[in-house]
C-alpha cells in the first residue's frame, strides 16, 4: 500500500510541513523562465533539488528514482513568476 499525496501550488512558498520523501513533480513555466528550487527548511533552507524551466508550454514531469527525496522538515518551493507545480510526496 502506498502513502502517495499531490500538492499543487502556483506560488512561491512552503508547499508541505513535516518529513516527505519527494517521489515526482510536474512543473509548468506558464510562460516565465527561471529556476525551480526546492528546499528543505524554508525559504533559506538547504537546496535539495534544481532545475531551471524555459518559456515554453510543454509540462516538465519526472519521477524520481528509488525512495525519493528526502524532506526532514518541510517542501518549500521557489517558482519563476508564472509557474505552477505539482509534487507526489510520501509522509516518512
Amino acid at each position: 500500500m502506498s502513502n502517495v499525496t499531490a500538492k499543487h501550488v502556483d506560488a512561491t512558498g512552503t508547499m508541505l510541513t513535516g518529513r516527505y520523501n519527494l517521489r515526482g513533480y510536474h512543473t509548468i513555466s506558464g510562460g516565465t523562465a527561471g529556476d525551480v528550487i526546492f528546499r528543505d527548511g524554508g525559504s533559506g533552507g538547504t537546496i535539495k533539488l534544481q532545475f531551471n524551466i524555459g518559456t515554453g508550454t510543454q509540462p516538465i514531469v519526472m519521477p524520481i528514482p528509488a525512495d525519493g527525496i528526502l524532506f526532514a522538515t518541510d517542501i518549500h518551493v521557489t517558482l519563476p513568476a508564472t509557474a505552477k507545480t505539482t509534487v507526489f510526496v510520501e509522509s516518512v
